[in-house]
């Protein structure tokens, strides 16, 4: 009896032991996803992204949210926890996908943000803006723009047509609808036809080339008020320029140079 006592009290010990061991497991997993948190997510003493999702198919996500462990610059901007099934990229990919809706409001508040200060220097007159394909990518090549603001399903290609009578290019920017208009595809002096000898969506040429423009780029929907104003108001493209840009004077200049040669 009494070594039936003793082994009941040691197997109490071990099973304290383990519960002991667990905690402290559990304890240093939480603190080092806390740690990465912060080397991934805080640069130059704050947060560089806008929101954080936590999720996990424990409570660690919960736990993760409320421990003095987790900086408080990121517990600030948690925006959403969900419950997952899976690790890995499965697990991620769910999380993505449970998150899409709040994830989207984010996103929409950061697109009226944006576009409302790109509207008050319209309504402000600073001559620090510009719309439509061809300002704009005048603007780009000044190195003007500060923000490039782009609608996501803006539908126009940048084209490259060869005269093959000149052995000129000629890079012009068309509309779907411009594009089934031959007028665009032939020269205007001599009805010569124009060889299309590239074509790329400009969306695709901008997401790709921005950089070089010394720009940041930022795409928005038409899902907001503002958007909408941006997409059929100001052809779904623009900037917010560094300096004062005078196009007007710039048609002129154009102008005269046309009849000068």
């Amino acid at each position: 009896n009494k070594r039936s006592i003793d082994r009941h009290g040691r197997g109490g010990q071990s099973a304290l032991r383990f519960a002991r061991l667990r905690m402290e497991k559990r304890h240093n997993y939480v603190r080092k996803v806390a740690e990465l948190a912060v080397q991934m997510f805080i640069t130059a003493d704050k947060p560089n992204v806008s929101g954080l999702v936590l999720a996990g198919s424990a409570d660690f996500k919960s736990e993760l949210h409320t421990s003095d462990m987790f900086d408080q610059r990121l517990a600030r901007i948690v925006i959403k926890t969900v419950d997952v099934s899976y690790g890995g990229e499965i697990g991620f990919n769910q999380a993505i996908e449970l998150s899409a809706e709040t994830l989207g409001s984010v996103k929409l508040v950061q697109e009226k943000r944006l576009l409302q200060k790109y509207f008050d220097e319209i309504s402000q007159d600073t001559g620090k803006y510009c719309f439509m394909v061809v300002d704009t990518l005048r603007a780009l090549e000044l190195g003007a723009v500060e923000t490039l603001v782009v609608w996501e399903n803006l539908d126009i290609d940048r084209i490259t047509l060869r005269n093959h009578a000149l052995g000129e290019d000629n890079v012009m920017h068309l509309s779907k609808e411009q594009q089934a208009n031959e007028q665009y595809l032939h020269d205007v002096s001599t009805g010569t036809e124009l060889e299309v000898t590239n074509k790329i969506p400009l969306v695709e040429f901008l997401a790709n080339n921005y950089k070089s423009f010394g720009t940041t780029l930022e795409f928005v929907t038409n899902r907001s008020q503002e958007g909408a104003q941006f997409c059929r108001g100001f052809g779904g493209i623009g900037g917010i320029l560094r300096w004062r840009v005078d196009f007007l004077e710039m048609d002129m200049a154009d102008d005269n140079q046309a009849v000068a040669a």
